[in-house]
């Protein structure tokens, strides 16, 4: 192995970081609006589009595993893992484009068509996103500095789901001039262009520093074999499912929740009290005094409360996300991200006990779960790295993909399951779209959606880590021992 004591630059962890922006300009989306683009926007029914954001994410898994298998396996000058961020940065942009064009099919031509989207879209992303995941694992080996690129790259995280939770629908209205349809396409085309500049910058700014030993020889078996004697990887695939879950079911029913829960008279007098009435009458003066008028923040209460909301939650995660490292640097990966994942299904608990009128309450504990939340964000996947590091050390073999790629088996799991209940809830619960009036069942189900079972799953992952044996003093014997081995 390489000697990997050396610091990372600022502009390389800056470049990494913009490659995740890129891909949660289009994660984010599918996160938070699939659901309701399929349902509200291109008119499948709730149930058909669960079907097909559920078979997505599990194709997206399997193909998680093969890239793991091929990346681990790619010779290039350029090392294994950022030959495939700059090839799929192309056709990356154009399935995220592809998946939010709604063509006039019947019924049948509507699904076949997000179902051929959707799964060309998940078999792309898993392209792109297991090597770029995995780059971090081999850009150093210095766990302290793994702690601050993970940081880097989860503050570009929480301005790509700043823009997308907080602007989209907005930009939506604004670019497809109140039709979501056209707003939608425009919007996805936008992002795309600029998600593949990222993704180049990415691959442009980073070097490969971990290479494997050149007489090291493992197979395919073998390095599963790895994986199922691996007790820290098998607590966070676990782990992994989970927060993926959680954060597709309740990300993805918001937008519900302000639309159809939430008491509209009520939103309107809060953002009239906070001030954003007042402040977007006076945003929207100003762009129609430069000759803006196409582009006039839309006077939609539900969507206006909704991006704020978001707004609020994220730009505390980005506060949290900074206290992040130093927290894991004095007391471990581990003992933060129990601690804090506990505290985080707290608060989302609280949702449910708030009325349709309590709109201040929903607000606060927004801001308080996105600080809480936000200090575990680089945790998991600093962790995940620390994971590789055991095997490698364990085993005296290297298979950084391959770990990566078990754990984003275990993301589009989740995102699947989660967003598909999340389908799956509105269906069942009696959900129908556009209704201004839905009936109690559903309006009762969307809240639970983003409180008790979010909240539980949550907690689930923190009992569970419990069995996460990689604490601070092994992080440290694990560094201090491969570097040895490295050098030698």
């Amino acid at each position: 192995m390489s000697n990997t004591s050396q610091k990372l630059s600022v502009l390389e962890k800056i470049g990494y970081g913009l490659g995740d922006f890129a891909a949660n300009l289009i994660f984010q989306t599918l996160l938070t609006f699939l659901a309701f683009f399929y349902t509200d926007v291109y008119k499948i029914p709730a149930g058909t589009a669960s079907i097909i954001i559920f078979i997505g994410g599990f194709i997206g898994a399997f193909f998680n595993i093969m890239m793991g298998v091929i990346a681990d396996r790619t010779q290039t000058r350029w090392g294994k893992f950022r030959p495939w961020i700059l090839w799929t940065a192309l056709p990356f942009g154009i399935g995220a484009v592809l998946s939010f064009l709604t063509p006039n099919f019947g019924e049948n031509g509507k699904i076949i068509y997000t179902l051929l989207t959707y799964f060309f879209l998940v078999i792309i992303y898993s392209a792109n996103n297991l090597p770029y995941v995995a780059l971090s694992g081999v850009l150093t080996g210095d766990m302290k500095e793994r702690n601050s690129l993970s940081s880097y790259r989860f503050v570009a995280v929480m301005v790509a789901q700043f823009i997308i939770q907080s602007l989209l629908l907005p930009l939506v209205l604004i670019l497809g001039h109140g039709d979501k349809a056209i707003g939608f396409k425009n919007t996805m085309i936008l992002f795309a262009v600029t998600g593949v500049i990222c993704l180049l910058i990415t691959f442009f700014t980073t070097k490969e520093r971990i290479i494997p030993a050149e007489n090291q020889k493992s197979s395919v078996k073998q390095d599963f074999a790895d994986l199922a004697k691996n007790g820290p990887w098998l607590v966070m695939l676990l782990v992994t499912i989970l927060v993926f879950i959680t954060l597709s079911l309740k990300g993805g029913m918001y937008v519900f929740y302000f639309k159809y829960y939430l008491d509209p008279a009520a939103q309107t007098i809060f953002l009239k009290d906070i001030g954003f009435t007042a402040f977007v009458h006076e945003l929207n003066n100003a762009l129609i005094t430069m000759g803006l008028v196409d582009f006039q923040w839309p006077g939609d209460v539900p969507t206006s409360a909704f991006s704020l909301f978001n707004a609020g939650g994220i730009l505390f995660m980005i506060f949290g996300i900074l206290f992040s490292k130093s927290l894991a640097d004095a007391f471990g990966k581990r003992n933060i991200y129990i601690t804090f994942i506990f505290l985080s299904a707290i608060s989302l608990l609280l949702f449910n006990f708030y009325g349709r009128t309590a709109i201040a309450m929903v607000f606060l504990t927004q801001l308080a779960h996105g600080f809480i939340y936000g200090v575990t964000i680089p945790l998991l996947w600093a962790m995940i790295a620390d994971v590789a590091d055991y095997s490698e050390w364990k085993n005296n073999r290297r298979a950084t993909a391959t770990v990566f790629s078990a754990m984003l088996v275990g993301l589009k799991i989740g995102i699947s399951i989660g967003g598909a209940l999340g389908a799956a809830f509105l269906s069942k619960y009696g959900y129908v779209a556009e209704e201004v009036n839905q009936v109690p069942a559903a309006v009762e189900g969307i809240k639970l959606s983003v409180s008790i079972y979010p909240g539980f799953i949550f907690i689930i992952s923190a009992v569970l880590l419990c069995f996460y044996v990689i604490d601070k003093k092994m992080e440290i014997g694990i560094e201090r021992d491969l570097k040895e081995r490295r050098g030698n």
